[in-house]
């Protein structure tokens, strides 16, 4: 199988971050995550916007349509504030949801914060894009990539997306065995 690489898209949403009074702490550190795990060629594409509705909806669209990202990950604005709005965001761009990777995420959270019942972060699909909604947390990102991404290559390839792979020492995918 030839190699493609890869476009992941990278989203931070906050209102402070976009207006460069807050240092975005989220983007990067989803970087530095598929940084350490992915061993397949990948080029992120990163974005830091306000928490407006317009703009995320536009964002994701542009990400998955225009700039081919296979896989788009969103932190920030999955919580119960009034701005916060990226899952109303992500349900309007997918044609379906994915809400199990919410599901685990929040399950993983449970473990550290009684609070991640608070979190609505959930996944959809748009297209051949996986768009999935993390939390705003350095810590709190890794926690729940490490839980859902040993299924997004499999979902990733459902959609007629590039072949993701990771450093089986680092983190174990699960494709089902091919008959």
């Amino acid at each position: 199988m030839s190699e493609t690489t890869a476009r992941i898209g990278i989203v931070t949403i906050s209102d402070r971050a976009s207006r460069g009074e807050y240092e975005d702490l989220g983007g990067p550190a989803i970087r530095r995550w598929f940084e350490h795990v992915l061993s397949s060629a990948w080029e992120p594409v990163a974005r830091v916007i306000p928490d407006e509705l317009g703009t995320i909806e536009a964002t994701l669209i542009e990400l998955c349509d225009q700039e081919g990202c296979c896989l788009v990950v969103t932190t920030g604005g999955t919580g119960p504030a009034v701005r916060d709005i990226t899952p109303e965001a992500t349900e309007a761009v997918c044609q379906k949801m994915m809400p199990g990777f919410g599901e685990l995420m929040r399950s993983v959270s449970l473990q550290y914060v009684p609070t991640a019942i608070l979190s609505r972060q959930t996944a959809g699909i748009r297209g051949r894009s996986l768009i999935v909604n993390l939390p705003g947390k350095p810590k709190s990102i890794g926690e729940c990539l490490d839980a859902v991404f040993p299924a997004i290559p499999y979902c990733i390839d459902l959609i007629e997306g590039p072949f993701l792979q990771a450093k089986d020492d680092v983190i174990k995918v699960f494709r089902p065995k091919q008959k």
